[in-house]
């Protein structure tokens, strides 16, 4: 049986300051201009197109939101494969080195394909800091695999516990709070089809 896996041997940082500097050229935007659109300062833009830099997750979401990306297209790259099998060695994880946040992408970069399946773990009392609104038409999907969690998604503050799921129109600013003295982990998946 024929097993297929991304080729990519790049590592997540490096794909991150490669593709930020294609997408931000293709579009003809300037750092300056990046960081007006993204609320990113132009020197950490720069740091992290030169890979002087790890940008937390709340910055690559700005970042990837004013390119107009998915999360994961910024994190990893893209593949042709129809039938793809990602190694858990091989999908890219984010930590926030501030918080301790990691962020696990489940789901290939597929051209024309748009979901981002994301493994999160936050650890006890640790926020994943607020996440600038995606465009009107994009959702989020959230399921708790363990622990407690409380969303703030515009003015709502939701408490989201072990097995409860949480559907969200994302076109507001979230954040995520672990309210638990454990690890709490939890699936995220954002589908942005209603904003084609």
């Amino acid at each position: 049986m024929k097993r297929e896996t991304a080729n990519s041997n790049a590592s997540p940082q490096s794909h991150i300051s490669d593709e930020l500097r294609r997408r931000r050229r293709e579009q003809g935007l300037s750092l300056e201009a990046l960081s007006t659109v993204s609320g990113v300062s132009r020197s950490m833009i720069s740091k992290i197109e030169r890979g002087e830099a790890v940008p937390s997750t709340a910055i690559l979401s700005r970042l990837a939101e004013a390119l107009g990306v998915s999360f994961s297209r910024l994190l990893a790259p893209q593949t042709e494969l129809e039938v793809l099998l990602i190694p858990a060695s091989r999908q890219p994880v984010l930590r926030d080195e501030t918080s301790g946040y990691l962020r696990r992408c489940l789901s290939p970069v597929l051209p024309g394909r748009g979901i981002d399946w994301v493994l999160n773990t936050l650890p006890p009392g640790a926020s994943t800091g607020e996440f600038t609104a995606h465009r009107r038409g994009v959702a989020e999907y959230i399921y708790v695999l363990r622990g407690r969690l409380c969303a703030v998604v515009g003015e709502r503050s939701i408490v989201v516990e072990q097995g409860d799921s949480l559907y969200f129109e994302a076109d507001a600013g979230h954040a995520f709070t672990n309210l638990g003295t454990e690890p709490c982990e939890y699936f995220l998946v954002i589908d942005p089809w209603r904003s084609r």
